[in-house]
């Protein structure tokens, strides 16, 4: 059974989210995943989708896809005559530099002082660019996390974002301490760097500017890498920032669920391209 609070947390958990993903409509990713987990802890999570895929890529033959750009104009015009509004603004895979200069004007147009924006900078893993990320789109990638006040981007798009070197399984954690606050240097206020190798563990690395805090969250690493882990790990952090959690404990959660999921999935024994069972382990999402 899902985590009931009481009427006194209720005030942490009527939040609103505009959730500027894709959808893949099989594979568990993006706002397949980014909507159950948000609603499982309380928020509301209002997609902007980005484009409509017949399935996500890894894994799956001749995908389809539906891009979304205009739609993603005149939904946010709908949404701005009728003065809707939202605590947070959550962004992932944004499939052109169009789409990165529609979601800056969504922040701008939908957000005040008090709103978290989280930018999930989907744009390749294990050193490799995804088919539609170019160099210009990395660039203004740039400025988007500039408006940002938390981003969690892979071991891979950190070195996209800092134009550093790939250095795969060679690397040393240590060596990315730095570039926390290289990333926060350019704007947001808590950087995460996930998916670090480290012999048999995985590990993500925070930062947070304010305090000048830094942790680490180390899980055991367990089998495949599985799709959707990065939008699993991401949507937990945010829903538990937005039940008030401190930084520290919303990461150490986000990486404990997702060690969760990944043993569900492999306990059932299925096919890595169909992502993580977390449909498994949701009630353990408000533990």
């Amino acid at each position: 059974m899902l985590k009931i609070l009481p009427k006194g947390d209720l005030n942490f958990m009527l939040k609103k989210v505009a959730a500027i993903h894709d959808l893949s409509c099989v594979g568990r990713c993006s706002l397949s995943v980014v909507i159950p987990l948000l609603s499982a802890m309380g928020v509301q999570a209002c997609p902007l989708p980005t484009a409509v895929l017949s399935s996500h890529s890894g894994g799956f033959q001749d995908v389809v896809c539906k891009n979304l750009t205009e739609e993603m104009k005149s939904f946010s015009e709908q949404w701005e005559m009728n003065k809707l509004e939202f605590d947070c603004v959550y962004s992932g895979f944004l499939a052109s530099v169009e789409q990165i200069e529609i979601t800056k004007e969504f922040i701008r147009n939908f957000t005040n002082e008090e709103s978290l924006v989280l930018v999930d900078p989907v744009m390749g893993d294990e050193g490799k660019p995804y088919s539609l990320i170019t160099s210009e789109l990395i660039a203004n990638m740039r400025t988007l996390i500039a408006e940002s006040d938390i981003i969690t981007p892979n071991y891979t798009e950190a070195c996209f974002l800092l134009k550093k070197e790939y250095q795969g399984s060679d690397i040393n954690w240590r060596e990315l301490m730095p570039w926390l606050t290289e990333l926060a240097e350019m704007g947001p206020e808590r950087v995460v760097i996930t998916g670090i190798p480290d012999k048999d563990k995985l590990l993500n690395l925070g930062y947070e500017k304010s305090t000048g805090a830094f942790f680490m969250v180390s899980n055991q690493r367990i089998g495949e890498r599985y799709p959707g882990t990065g939008d699993i790990f991401a949507s937990v952090l945010l829903g538990r920032l937005l039940c008030a959690e401190g930084f520290g404990t919303a990461l150490y959660k986000a990486g404990d669920f997702v060690a969760e999921a990944i043993t569900a999935t492999q306990d059932l024994n299925l096919p890595v391209r169909e992502g993580l069972a977390f449909e498994h382990v949701i009630e353990q999402v408000n533990l």
